[in-house]
């Protein structure tokens, strides 16, 4: 990747599927692999997975999370939006995020 301005995309993963079961190192080790075979790279941050919280209907819901980035110099937003919904469906969840940024490389 060349220097100048790029994208860092993260996706934030829950640790469980919506169905309350552990996701394993497996799976992730085999996303970061797919990432990283079609992007040339992807960091993971699994040992200390974040703690989300959020209001839904009248109480306040937990998960927590694991990051994977990739720096991309253009975005493919009909890959990602894929990505998205495959995620979703694999891991039985309402709603993945996956965001993007403009970064400058130094």
């Amino acid at each position: 990747m060349s220097p100048g301005t790029s994208h860092l995309v993260e996706i934030l993963l829950p640790t469980e599927t919506g169905k309350g079961q552990p996701i394993g190192k497996d799976w992730f080790d085999g996303f970061l692999k797919e990432l990283t075979d079609r992007f040339g790279g992807a960091t993971s941050f699994l040992r200390a997975p974040g703690q989300g919280l959020w209001r839904s209907g009248g109480g306040t819901e937990k998960d927590s999370i694991a990051v994977v980035e990739v720096m991309v110099e253009e975005i493919d937003s009909s890959y990602w939006q894929t990505l998205r919904e495959r995620l979703e469906r694999e891991l039985s969840q309402d709603e993945v995020v996956i965001r993007a940024q403009e970064i400058r490389r130094l």
